[in-house]
């Protein structure tokens, strides 16, 4: 190839280079600088992962997989689940097992079931009409032994870091971080853990390797040495991507997962306490380096009040803090609000929720939740034992919730609440008429501030106070595409 011709294709490249830029940074005809507002189209794939649902030889587990219906989307799309065999690229000649469920339709949500300690983690992939809100949830009952009771966890997108405040290293307690790689290359990932006392010592904790299309769990007692009750877990991702989730088990106290802390922001809520809580424990993690003084509210079905003797928590910098709150919610309906008391800290929180007294006793965790935003859905709901906590804490607001059709048939209903500021309510589920199975729930703010909320399932174990929350963030459904068109006339400035 000659000096010309190379010459071309440069300036080519350039003009390319540069008919982008001025695309994106040209001034509207009405000759005004400031942009336009982006528009909000339906994301055209999504990705899912899902751990392993248990190490117990007694475990009963349902998927349910469910896509709300979106506008715009079109007619065609797909879904599929597949077992993390650490197969990249379906090398291998002998075909990998089928999932436990096939996604379905967007508007009906779709379950299957599984059973044993043997069930592997899920990589999960949905395009065009099925991925705007594409929800995977994975319900697990463990009849006896560590961890009996009802295990529910989200599955998740990929990401690069998370946050676990509330894990422990403590006498009774086994916790999992389950490290779940979708794609064809390793990731390495490094895992710190903060106590009391600020980081713990580990030689064993940096540089894991998570092979491709693989899930990797990592028991936390063998990553340092001693009993450390309160444990803050930073996964971060030194290349790659994974998903990951924490299996929190207890000897006494049954179990579940601890889902990540939305990322460390000065200002959190922890959605939807059960009314029936006979303990709370609050968990909190400052990242940075100041200290954070924080003040603890309750978002009551009245407004917030702040827990008597409980008013602030101070959070020191790099070290895990924790306060028992008692039996806070009195059966009424919370959620955790916490705040700066003055300046501005950056922190992650969860709680540790128990139900039930003595041998019935069953432990479920909450962590800080993102707003729901524009849309969010959950799935594997009955019409008994299922309990939709909705949340302002800054404003007033309005929400339409729609019920799904069930798995087994039914017809789709919805209902709006109104929530005054500052307020959390457990409200009436609306229930799809003529159902049949599990239905999904969505969860839509129409007007006001902003709107936080969790969904709590109730198992039906006679002998254990059986649950299990998750929150409901948002969907991330939509993405925003800027208004952007080709104007060549910046070549000539």
């Amino acid at each position: 190839m000659n000096r010309t011709t190379l010459s071309l294709i440069a300036a080519t490249a350039a003009l390319a280079a540069v008919t982008g830029l001025g695309a994106l940074t040209a001034p509207d005809a009405s000759g005004s600088d400031s942009p336009r507002a982006a528009e909000y189209l339906p994301v055209e794939r999504t990705s899912l992962l899902c751990p392993p649902p248990s190490t117990s030889d007694l475990a009963e587990t349902t998927y349910t997989s469910f896509t709300p219906t979106t506008k715009g989307t079109g007619k065609d799309g797909k879904a599929d689940l597949v077992p993390a065999t650490g197969d990249p690229g379906g090398k291998s000649a002998k075909r990998p097992p089928k999932a436990a469920v096939k996604p379905a339709e967007p508007g009906t949500p779709v379950s299957g079931d599984t059973s044993g300690a043997q069930s592997p983690a899920l990589i999960g992939t949905a395009e065009g009409n099925t991925a705007p809100g594409w929800t995977v949830q994975q319900t697990t009952e463990v009849g006896a032994g560590t961890g009996r009771g009802l295990q529910g966890v989200n599955c998740t997108a990929p990401d690069t870091e998370f946050w676990f405040p509330g894990a422990s290293t403590g006498e009774g307690r086994t916790d999992y971080v389950h490290l779940t790689n979708p794609d064809d290359s390793a990731a390495v990932v490094d895992i710190q853990l903060y106590g009391e006392d600020g980081l713990l010592e580990s030689t064993v904790a940096e540089g894991i390797t998570v092979k491709p299309k693989s899930t990797e769990p990592v028991l936390l007692s063998t990553l340092t040495n001693g009993s450390h009750p309160d444990v803050t877990v930073h996964v971060v991702v030194r290349s790659g991507r994974v998903g990951a989730a924490m299996l929190a088990l207890d000897d006494e106290l049954g179990g579940d997962w601890l889902a990540a802390s939305a990322d460390p922001a000065d200002t959190l809520v922890l959605p939807g306490i059960p009314a029936d809580a006979t303990s709370v424990r609050l968990v909190a993690f400052t990242p940075g380096g100041t200290d954070a003084d924080l003040k603890v509210r309750l978002a009551s079905p009245s407004g917030l009040i702040t827990p008597a003797g409980q008013e602030t928590l101070h959070v020191k910098s790099g070290m895990t803090s924790a306060v028992d709150l008692g039996d806070l919610t009195r059966g009424e309906a919370g959620s955790l609000v916490l705040s700066p008391t003055d300046r501005s800290v950056p922190v992650v929180a969860a709680v540790q929720v128990v139900r039930g007294k003595g041998d019935e006793r069953e432990t479920g965790f909450i962590a800080a939740a993102r707003p729901v935003g524009t849309r969010a859905s959950a799935v594997d709901n009955t019409a008994k034992g299922t309990t939709l906590s909705l949340t302002a804490p800054a404003g007033a607001a309005e929400v339409k919730v729609t019920a799904s059709a069930g798995t087994g048939g039914g017809t789709a209903v919805t209902e709006t609440f109104r929530l005054k500021a500052g307020t959390t309510q457990n409200v009436k589920l609306p229930v799809p008429s003529g159902l049949k199975g599990t239905f999904a729930l969505t969860v839509e703010p129409v007007s006001g501030g902003p709107v936080f909320a969790s969904r709590t399932l109730e198992g039906d174990q006679d002998e254990v106070a059986a649950f299990t929350v998750q929150t409901l963030p948002d969907d991330r459904g939509t993405v925003a595409v800027p208004d952007a068109e080709q104007d060549l006339s910046v070549l000539q400035r």
